[in-house]
């Protein structure tokens, strides 16, 4: 077995068993049989599936930092804050395939396309959510920084949502109006939605486990982790129409759904009046010639040579913030472990030139 599939067997083996404890509470609060087996197929449908980087990222961060394998003890408490990430990231995308009225999800129908389920999928996205909090009170309630975590999550999960919201009225699927999107507005959706909860916050979770309190360390990372996790949604917008089924586990959706991406934004930026014309009247529309026609745009304009050029220039400027830590580790008083280089490399390693 490789190292990565040995990391991702004993990451799943934890969601099992707080998986069980969830179902446990919940059985304890008085719910009907029938209801616990609706929970434990919401859990089991939405959690595990996906790719599981944010969640892993969290127990990698903390053995990096403290420079040594995790005991058992340190592991599972890791791993928790791992699979909180995780259920956000659920209860982020159940609700996120309803507004956008996708059809797959990591190679399966989204959830409220499942039969019987439909719009109850809405309150199922809350149960996901809660469950972060009943976790964390569950294992880390007597820590000093509980409170930090609960702060963390609360205000991770507003700025997702700000962006959600300026997402949704800048591209709404049943208006399409180009001349509200531009590579500025993208960038803010992008930070705001993807580049906090899915990069900031699995560190900053294993900078609080580590004994880290120094503002400037929180400061430095977030520095880091949000130029990287623009570079990565630019690289999902580029998978979303260059990608295939097969690579990606979902059916691309943004030129058919308005997405204000990255692509019909640099599309947008150079495009000739006729190909403008041509944007103005396709994109947005539910309609499969009108979305080749878009493509055929987006291959005239060479946004796959654009996008390769963006790559290159995006792993280089991170790679420079990255050295501004010191080859030893940024160490601060009140800080029980330094920040080192490598917890930030190792994102970038993970997702440059990623396919999928």
């Amino acid at each position: 077995m490789s190292t990565s599939a040995a990391r991702r067997e004993r990451f799943v083996k934890v969601f099992e068993s707080i998986r069980d404890e969830l179902i446990e509470h919940f059985a304890g609060e008085g719910m009907q049989k029938d209801a616990v087996e609706w929970y434990k197929r919401n859990l089991d449908y939405n959690v595990p599936g996906g790719k599981l980087n944010r969640g892993i990222s969290v127990t990698d961060t903390v053995e990096i930092l403290l420079g040594r394998p995790l005991d058992d003890v340190e592991y599972k408490r890791a791993a928790v804050l791992g699979w909180c990430v995780e259920l956000l990231q659920a209860f982020f995308l159940v609700s996120d395939d309803m507004m956008d009225s996708s059809i797959t999800r990591r190679g399966q129908p989204c959830y409220y396309r499942v039969p019987s389920v439909g719009l109850i999928a809405v309150n199922d996205s809350f149960m996901l959510e809660g469950a972060i909090y009943h976790l964390l009170k569950t294992y880390f309630r007597k820590d000093s920084y509980y409170v930090d975590l609960i702060e963390l999550f609360h205000d991770t999960s507003y700025k997702t949502e700000m962006g959600q919201l300026v997402d949704l009225i800048t591209a709404p699927e049943d208006h399409v109006d180009l001349s509200k999107f531009s590579l500025k507005k993208h960038q803010f959706i992008v930070i705001y939605k993807t580049a906090y909860y899915s990069f900031y916050l699995p560190v900053a979770l294993a900078m609080y486990m580590c004994g880290i309190t120094a503002p400037s360390s929180y400061d430095l990372a977030l520095k880091i982790l949000i130029p990287l996790g623009e570079y990565f949604q630019v690289q999902d917008d580029y998978l979303d129409c260059f990608g295939t089924h097969e690579q990606i586990g979902k059916i691309g959706t943004d030129i058919v759904d308005n997405k204000c991406s990255w692509l019909i934004n640099v599309a947008l930026a150079h495009a000739s009046t006729e190909q403008r014309k041509v944007l103005d009247e396709c994109y947005g529309r539910k309609d499969a010639e009108k979305e080749r026609r878009v493509k055929e745009i987006y291959n005239a304009l060479g946004l796959q040579k654009r996008y390769e050029e963006y790559e290159q220039g995006s792993y280089e400027k991170i790679m420079g913030l990255i050295e501004t830590i010191p080859a030893s580790g940024q160490s601060v008083e009140g800080n029980a472990v330094p920040l080192k280089r490598e917890v930030f490399k190792s994102f970038l390693d993970k997702i440059y030139k990623r396919t999928k």
